[in-house]
């Protein structure tokens, strides 16, 4: 880690934590509100505004020094973000379509980029009550009641014959498909949002396949977690993924619990 060790990001993640635990109190609070779509076809509610607005003054207040990409920030603002290796990447309603169908299964995510690479994650799921948060180097752990209640450690758990594979409700591709379809004696299961990473870090899921392009957003805070918890999230091809594109698109990725399972 070339700006924080993992003593410095440990303490960096209780603050964290903190303005994650607001920006889900925000969400419950907001509800659906008015929902309407973006450029590229996403919806977008008031929630998700509300929420970013939470994240971004925390930020601002805790580190103003670092700067912040976010999915809600215009193109002009994401621009002047990116300024530097070291960076807090943020989805601050992570499954906004799981949010409007009315599931459970939508999160609020903060991670923090150093030298190209996610060292510190934070997934808050507000309707279930429960945040998964890990320190690469340093660690994972669930805590339920939205971090006031029990605090347990998890690992990736060692893949066993069936495996159970994690895989997008909405944006279920062909490529992952196929994968599904070659992959011996898994059972899959649909879910939104970073939860995904989090069920594979918890040691409750072992692979999470996405054969077609997501954003830097989605995919960060989840990616940490996993390391953080022992297992490895790679492109398709065996690679390291590679943030701050120009597009912010992570092309295709699998994340493991055993890294050494295909």
């Amino acid at each position: 880690m070339a700006v924080f060790d993992i003593a410095a990001c440990a303490a960096l993640m209780e603050r964290l934590t903190a303005i994650a635990t607001r920006a889900a109190a925000t969400i419950r609070q907001c509800g659906l509100g008015s929902l309407r779509q973006k450029a590229d076809g996403s919806p977008v509610t008031t929630a998700d505004e509300a929420a970013e607005a939470v994240i971004l003054q925390g930020l601002e207040q805790l580190a103003p020094q670092i700067p912040v990409i976010s999915e809600e920030r215009s193109t002009a603002e994401q621009a002047s973000a990116s300024v530097g290796s070291t960076y807090f990447l943020v989805d601050p309603l992570d499954g906004t379509r799981e949010f409007v169908s009315g599931r459970d299964e939508f999160t609020v995510n903060i991670a923090l980029i150093d030298s190209g690479a996610p060292i510190l994650g934070i997934v808050t799921a507000p309707a279930i009550d429960v945040t998964w948060r890990g320190v690469v180097g340093g660690g994972a752990e669930r805590m339920t009641l939205t971090g006031k209640g029990t605090r347990t450690a998890i690992r990736t758990r060692r893949r066993p014959a069936q495996p159970v594979v994690m895989i997008s409700r909405s944006h279920l591709d062909a490529d992952t498909k196929a994968y599904l379809a070659n992959l011996t004696g898994g059972s899959a299961v649909s879910c939104g949002s970073s939860m995904k990473f989090c069920r594979i870090a918890e040691g409750s899921a072992d692979v999470y396949p996405r054969l077609s392009p997501t954003h830097d957003w989605d995919v960060a805070a989840g990616h940490a977690i996993v390391v953080a918890a022992g297992g490895d999230v790679r492109t398709a091809g065996g690679s390291a993924l590679i943030y701050d594109t120009p597009e912010r698109l992570i092309p295709d990725f699998i994340a493991r619990g055993n890294a050494s399972a295909k």
